[in-house]
């Protein structure tokens, strides 16, 4: 069973994420960091295939936080794919920025939080 670490400060969509994956026919566990603190640690025990962070205006969730911990987490799990995602309507700046970042191959993959927990799922596993 492949599995997802899941970083994310919006509990309600975080949790959105892991219903669908249970639900879905994808063989993919959805791993829950209850903080920043946790997702290095998590990353280096179960091994995910792709870490999905949210970013936000606010420590610890910055977009300059979450590039130090990208780096960290390729430490512990080279393998890992990084994927952010953000709201596009309140952090324009962020938004574009993370464009940025999987332009320039920093990251694997963005998306915006006004998408759907199926539509992200669906993209999570075609990664």
């Amino acid at each position: 069973m492949k599995k997802i670490v899941v970083d994310m400060q919006n509990f309600l969509f975080a949790d959105s994420i892991a219903t669908a994956f249970k639900n879905s026919d994808y063989d993919i566990a959805v791993v829950r960091a209850e903080s920043p603190r946790d997702t290095i640690e998590l990353c280096r025990v179960f091994k995910p295939f792709v870490l999905l962070m949210e970013v936000t205006a606010y420590t610890p969730w910055l977009l300059c936080e979450r590039m130090k911990l990208r780096d960290e987490v390729k430490t512990v799990c080279p393998e890992c794919k990084i994927a952010l995602i953000v709201d596009s309507n309140t952090e324009k700046q962020a938004a574009k920025d993370i464009r940025d970042a999987k332009k320039n191959g920093i990251i694997d993959q963005f998306f915006y939080g006004s998408m759907t927990a199926e539509y992200l799922m669906d993209q999570i596993y075609a990664m």
